[in-house]
């Protein structure tokens, strides 16, 4: 009984040290090798992610066949700030391809030609409004309208193609950004989308039509034209953990905040968005020419000028906005070109999420839910499915729940990108990472070569991503446009996106996963698509 007894607690013990010597020391073993070998600089496959459980970031010589013909960029100063290093890096520095006609959205004889019809237009509305008010002995404040052949946005327009909305050194855009900041205001006006609701909204849905949301279009001096997006939130609020994502506030800072992150990670595909006081009183209600906004407009019992949305869901009082008497923060975002001239086209996102309180999409229930995208057009070719991933990146990054739909420009038909329009519903929670938001890039596991990079670079302390953000935000007049507990869940969701890549690289390897960028589209033409109205 006795030598039974010894047997088992010997072949116990011996259990116990097999598992030991397995499980702890065989690893750490393998760790110390491995940190004890030099990697070759001059390596083929020194993009591979680490597999010790650290987040690897490439060498530089993986970016050599990434990198200008003529060398790499100049090395900024010993003392340059970090966002200053990160632009100057190789990888922010690659020469686009040659731009055609067919690659630019718009050429400039034919802008110019719609810039002073515009102009036309604007002279003819203000003399027939002038001539009406004097009739009704109305006061009305006439701002004289410049015609600049250099104006900005003009600039803006012009420089945008089938890559991107601009190029990475268009000095056009931080001028176009101090305009949007300061520029007299001349006319101020619901936005069109507000304007098809007629004022109707339906109470008993459960999403709202677009239009319902408090926001203006304004219109500057040299005829410039921005959305207004008013503060509703404070930058220390949370959105509260009852509310879904589609009743989420529209918040005017994480417009703000998208745009630099967006030019942050290289992608380019948000407008230029800047912070702005606006005097509701002087640059709204005194220069708007229509009678329905100025309905709308009311003094509180704390006397401050305020006003809500034409809809009449929100028709209330208690979802105004106000001044403080009258000046009032939020977000000014550049026009697009007038679809006039550059239309686009708005296409349901493959992962839209279920805008209803209870009900569930395929994709989250299915994990093989991309297999069947991948063969359907027009995600069988192209970029248009990793274009995707990126924009699902990017979301998850901000936070953002609310991409049902996505537009491109349709010149560029299946070789367009997606613009990152309506950000105001990102950032809401700094506590929590929404990783379904993910689900493109965790699902088809792919994702582009110049985007991993991107994120590998901002995971390291020398390019961190918080503070290149809190860097390149600071130059916004409404600074602190994020408060830190928001800006250190950027370098936290980073984290993730880069192990859900390196799980999908350790499963499927890394010439599945790793894609080149710039795949030619060898699907058939756009159609049965719904155009932006």
């Amino acid at each position: 009984m006795m030598r039974r007894d010894r047997l088992f607690l010997v072949g116990t013990l011996m259990a116990v040290f097999s598992a030991d010597l397995y499980f702890i020391l065989l690893p750490k073993l393998q760790s110390m090798r491995q940190r004890s070998h030099h990697v070759c600089s001059c390596a083929a496959n020194n993009l591979t992610l680490q597999r010790n459980g650290a987040l690897g970031t490439p060498l530089l010589s993986s970016w050599t066949s990434l990198l200008p013909q003529d060398g790499n960029a100049s090395e900024p100063a010993e003392g340059s700030s970090k966002l200053e290093r990160l632009f100057a890096h190789p990888l922010y520095n690659i020469q686009t391809p040659a731009l055609g006609p067919e690659e630019r959205l718009l050429q400039a004889v034919q802008l110019m030609e719609y810039y002073r019809k515009k102009v036309s237009r604007w002279e003819r509305h203000i003399k027939l409004y002038s001539e009406a008010a004097a009739l009704s002995n109305m006061t009305v404040n006439e701002h004289e309208v410049t015609f600049d052949p250099d104006a900005s946005w003009l600039k803006f327009h012009l420089g945008i193609n089938r890559f991107s909305l601009y190029s990475r050194d268009d000095p056009a855009i931080q001028q176009l950004l101090e305009e949007m900041q300061s520029m007299t205001v001349v006319s101020a006006d619901y936005t069109q989308d507000e304007k098809a609701l007629k004022g109707a909204c339906d109470c008993t849905q459960v999403v709202k039509p677009s239009g319902h949301h408090l926001k203006l279009a304004l219109k500057m001096q040299n005829l410039a034209k921005a959305m207004f997006k008013p503060m509703r939130q404070e930058r220390d609020e949370e959105t509260p953990e009852d509310f879904f994502y589609f009743v989420d506030l529209q918040r005017h800072n994480a417009e703000i905040a998208a745009f630099h992150l967006d030019r942050i990670l290289d992608f380019r595909r948000v407008p230029p968005v800047a912070g702005r006081l606006i005097n509701v009183s002087g640059e709204v209600l005194q220069v708007t020419h229509n009678e329905d906004l100025r309905a709308v407009f009311f003094t509180s019992p704390a006397n401050n000028t305020c006003f809500f949305a034409k809809c009449l869901y929100v028709c209330k009082t208690e979802y105004a906005v106000c001044g403080r008497p009258d000046l009032l923060e939020g977000s000014m975002s550049a026009y697009l070109p007038s679809l006039s001239i550059a239309p686009r086209i708005s296409i349901p996102n493959p992962w839209i999420r279920s805008y209803t309180f209870a009900g569930r999409q395929e994709w989250e229930m299915n994990p093989f839910f991309c297999d069947s995208i991948k063969q359907l057009y027009p995600y069988n070719s192209g970029n248009r499915l990793l274009n995707i991933i990126d924009m699902s990146i990017f979301d998850f990054l901000i936070n953002n729940m609310d991409r049902h739909h996505y537009e491109i420009f349709t010149k560029f038909g299946d070789e367009g990108f997606p613009l990152h329009l309506d950000n105001a519903r990102g950032f809401g929670k700094h506590s929590k990472d929404e990783m379904s938001i993910l689900a493109p890039l965790s699902q088809c596991c792919i994702i582009k070569s110049s985007t991993l990079m991107r994120l590998q670079i901002l995971a390291r302390p020398e390019y961190r991503l918080s503070d290149v953000m809190r860097e390149s935000l600071q130059g916004d007049i409404l600074q602190p446009i994020l408060t830190d507990p928001h800006l250190l869940a950027l370098d936290r969701r980073l984290l993730k996106v880069l192990r859900v890549v390196q799980r999908c690289i350790r499963r499927l390897g890394k010439d599945e996963v790793i894609t080149k960028d710039f795949i030619k589209s060898s699907a058939r033409p756009i159609t049965e698509m719904k155009e932006v109205r």
